[in-house]
């Protein structure tokens, strides 16, 4: 099974690409519908939001006024805030109810319009976000579902901004207002997302393998590589459960301008050799499964080797002891090429840059992070 996280800042079209997903087979957990599902009445929920903002937020026949309730909390944060803490534990608990559910071979798309607010990024082994600009969110708010454009850019402004959302994103795609008369891309890019991307991916995962990694093709630097790794390093950190600063970039695309293969590299501290395997399974389930027979280095056996099954982000994570020569090795080599100029940057990995590294250490005073 994958678990995929689809969001969006409202007006988006992030309802258009649930549907597309699920004509296309995918299971769809939508968190709007679970929200209305957990206040309906007679339910605990609605007694709930009942008692915290009075009867106005009720209709005459008892059932949630939806509007009125979101003209109280959409310009009011503390507000917002308490909805949010009564709703919320209701709508993870009956979607993990849907999820455990579904097939085993299935990919799930959880809706979940505030995926990022709410800091769930980093449970998903893939977010895909629908995006498209706040004048053309507005717009569609306004023309499509009738608000005000006050309401309209509250609504807006209630969510997490642009920046925040697209650096959750593993995925992002683009719903931007089209010429008139222009076909819609979106249905074609869904499907290219389906076929070359999620269903692969859900197969590597239960399949416990690896995605094939790229040919080692040297690439000029992308500068959103660190990016990349952190929003990794934030989910195996999760999985793994440990502080995302036990989960470290490293390898030649941690090295800011240097040209490098395509693929991340990163390297997971844990405290002790039992702990190697005892991660093992939930790596699997975030989206990094073992290498099959891979041993990271002969002479150093408490280490193992674990590599993406995602199709669409090539990734390698090595998980060793903290405090271990070859942990150390690894963050020494990386913070080594980082300090040295541009022009030597070609030789990290080469014959001498280790004794190069150590000599750098012992003339600078360096030490492993932590």
């Amino acid at each position: 099974m994958l678990r995929v996280g689809l969001t969006g800042g409202i007006g988006a079209g992030k309802s258009t690409v649930a549907r597309l997903l699920a004509r296309c087979g995918a299971v769809l957990v939508d968190a709007d519908v679970l929200a209305r599902e957990v206040v309906s009445p007679g339910t605990p929920g609605l007694r709930a939001v009942a008692e915290r903002f009075g009867p106005r937020v009720l209709t005459a026949t008892g059932e949630l006024d939806r509007a009125a309730l979101g003209r109280l909390v959409f310009s009011d944060p503390a507000a917002r805030a308490d909805l949010n803490a009564l709703v919320h534990p209701l709508v993870a608990a009956r979607r993990e109810e849907l999820v455990a559910a579904a097939p085993a071979q299935a990919v799930v798309v959880e809706d979940v319009p505030l995926l990022v607010e709410t800091g769930a990024a980093a449970r998903f082994p893939l977010v895909v976000v629908v995006h498209a600009d706040v004048e053309e969110r507005v717009r569609r708010l306004v023309e499509d579902r009738g608000m005000s454009r006050d309401d309209a850019r509250a609504r807006v402004a209630a969510q997490a901004g642009d920046d925040e959302r697209l650096a959750a994103a593993d995925v992002v795609l683009d719903n931007a207002r089209r010429p008139e008369g222009a076909p819609d891309p979106l249905p074609a890019r869904v499907e290219e997302l389906w076929s070359s991307r999620l269903v692969p991916f859900e197969r590597h995962l239960r399949e416990r393998r690896p995605a094939p990694l790229p040919a080692s093709v040297v690439v000029a630097p992308d500068p959103s590589w660190p990016a990349q790794a952190a929003r990794l390093a934030a989910r195996v950190a999760r999985a793994a459960g440990v502080p995302q600063r036990d989960v470290e970039h490293v390898g030649p695309t941690a090295v800011r301008g240097a040209p490098a293969v395509d693929v991340l590299d990163l390297q997971l501290a844990v405290d002790s050799p039992p702990d190697v395997e005892a991660v093992a399974d939930p790596l699997t389930e975030s989206g990094f499964p073992a290498v099959p027979g891979a041993r990271v280095r002969p002479d150093a056996p408490a280490e193992a080797l674990h590599a993406s099954a995602d199709p669409g982000r090539p990734a390698r994570l090595l998980v060793r002891v903290r405090g271990s020569e070859s942990w150390r090795r690894e963050l020494l080599l990386r913070d080594w090429a980082r300090a040295v100029a541009p022009s030597a940057r070609s030789a990290v990995g080469g014959p001498g840059s280790l004794a190069a590294a150590r000599e750098w250490a012992v003339r600078t005073g360096w030490s492993a992070p932590g």
